[in-house]
């Protein structure tokens, strides 16, 4: 690497072992990734601005597929049927070393970067989970890690996969179904959060398909008897999922959307149609749910004398935990130290808690202990969960917002545009850099990584749950 890595940069460390107990590399890194700084928030705030969804990012793909590509990566575009998802490729042999990066937007929760809700243009999506963050910082650290393999510092591959449509399809499992991951060692991904950690709890499975009933058409008050109502049998459905709630397990959700209904009061509908999700802690229970929901969209058509169809769209596996790895992020986090903040940093994140009635403390960032994995976890669900049934994979959370902020939600784009999004984008940049470092720098700990792998997966075959066929690209 041609440059120096200067006291300045050392005193902007905030932990003090820091200079004396990190490696060269690891210095390195830091330094490669502060160097680019700005560039590196530009490219997150084009895509914060941009805010693209699920399978239409062309241009927030293509902004960190350029920026792979002039920093000496050779990206394959378009893989696994997806126009914009691509995978950036440095160096040669093993081990190879891969890091996930999202980048989609959620609709119809744009924000302009202020504490105060207010669109920043109506009706526009918004990064309201953080992922102009999430592939701008996994780029900048396989950057930092290509500049030491290029320099010789480090042997092996580098590998960065730009993954679309999180939010809605998962794009990620039509690229573990292509194999994308099989020669890779060990996988690193990190998310946007509320705190910051080394993250080695397990996500929700969960399946998604829609309902669609087809009944016949007919004047709602001249001659009713001739109709038979589609959106009769979707309310009886959803009556019947709601009933069913009190005879699931406390780990299972199911939740719905309604897509069509009927368009006018003064016609029997014949066609309805909505969007069905069901998760639970573990693949195994939630495929029982999945199986049951089913079964009553039958019962609800035979109930209003329709016909129906179910269409699966995708399912994801719960996050296989990898606790050996999650040990190598805890320390690289106890290295770096908690991001601090600047005064009108903690008053705008004060501010958000306050719009959103929480209590007024801004910003968590402390590095808690390495906590103790949890059978049924809760929370939210990720198709890293595919790529982690495919390759050990290393998962870390970053702050990005105050304290308790909801997530999904416009208080998260507000942040995520400005400078306490900015700063927990480099921190997870530095960690997840470091970390491979470590990877790179000794086998022994790919190896336990990998066995822990092993271990923890036994005999599951894994099962992509998606319909035959391309990707629902345009859908």
């Amino acid at each position: 690497m041609k440059r120096i890595i200067t006291f300045l940069l050392l005193l902007s460390i905030s932990s003090p072992l820091l200079a004396q107990n990190m490696g060269k590399n690891k210095r390195d890194v830091i330094a490669a990734i502060e160097e680019n700084r700005e560039a590196f928030i530009n490219a997150s705030d084009s895509i914060w601005a941009l805010a693209e969804t699920a399978f239409d990012e062309t241009v927030s793909a293509e902004i960190l597929a350029s920026m792979a590509e002039f920093n000496g990566f050779k990206v394959e575009r378009g893989v696994a049927g997806m126009p914009t998802a691509f995978v950036a490729t440095y160096g040669s042999g093993k081990p190879v070393i891969s890091v996930l990066g999202e980048f989609d937007a959620l609709p119809g929760i744009s924000q302009k970067a202020q504490p105060e809700k207010e669109a920043l243009k109506e009706g526009a999506a918004g990064h309201g989970c953080g992922h102009n963050l999430f592939g701008v910082a996994s780029l900048a650290s396989a950057i930092a890690v290509k500049e030491l393999i290029e320099d010789g510092k480090l042997k092996g591959t580098v590998k960065f996969f730009g993954t679309p449509a999180e939010e809605k399809f998962f794009g990620k499992i039509w690229m573990v179904r292509e194999g994308l991951w099989d020669d890779v060692d060990v996988n690193l991904s990190w998310h946007p959060g509320a705190n910051t950690e080394a993250d080695v709890q397990s996500t929700l499975a969960l399946v998604d398909f829609k309902v669609e009933f087809f009944g016949q058409a007919a004047h709602a008050s001249a001659d009713p008897w001739n109709g038979r109502s589609a959106s009769d049998a979707l309310e009886l459905y959803t009556t019947g999922i709601n009933y069913y709630r009190e005879h699931i397990k406390p780990t299972v959700r199911i939740h719905y959307h309604i897509q069509d209904g009927g368009q006018v009061v003064n016609v029997v509908p014949d066609y309805a149609k909505l969007w069905v999700r069901v998760r639970d802690t573990k693949r195994s229970g939630m495929l029982p749910v999945y199986e049951q929901v089913q079964k009553m969209a039958e019962g609800a058509a035979i109930m209003a004398n329709v016909d129906y169809k179910i269409s699966l769209i995708s399912g994801i596996y719960e996050v296989l935990v990898n606790r050996s790895g999650g040990e190598i992020m805890q320390k690289n986090l106890e290295l770096l130290g908690p991001i601090t903040y600047t005064n009108e940093e903690t008053a705008f994140g004060k501010k958000i808690q306050a719009a959103t009635g929480k209590p007024l403390v801004g910003m968590d960032s402390k590095i808690s202990p390495l906590k103790r994995t949890l059978e049924n976890p809760g929370g939210g669900s990720t198709d890293v969960g595919d790529v982690s049934w495919n390759v050990p994979n290393i998962n870390l959370s970053v702050t990005v917002a105050p304290k308790d902020t909801p997530w999904h939600s416009w208080a998260v784009v507000a942040c995520g545009g400005m400078s306490i999004g900015h700063k927990g984008m480099i921190y997870a940049a530095k960690a997840l850099a470091m970390t491979m470092v470590d990877l790179y720098e000794k086998p022994k700990l790919v190896e336990k990584v990998k066995q822990e792998y092993i271990e923890r997966k036994g005999d599951e075959i894994y099962k992509p749950l998606v319909p035959e066929g391309p990707p629902p690209v345009g859908n």
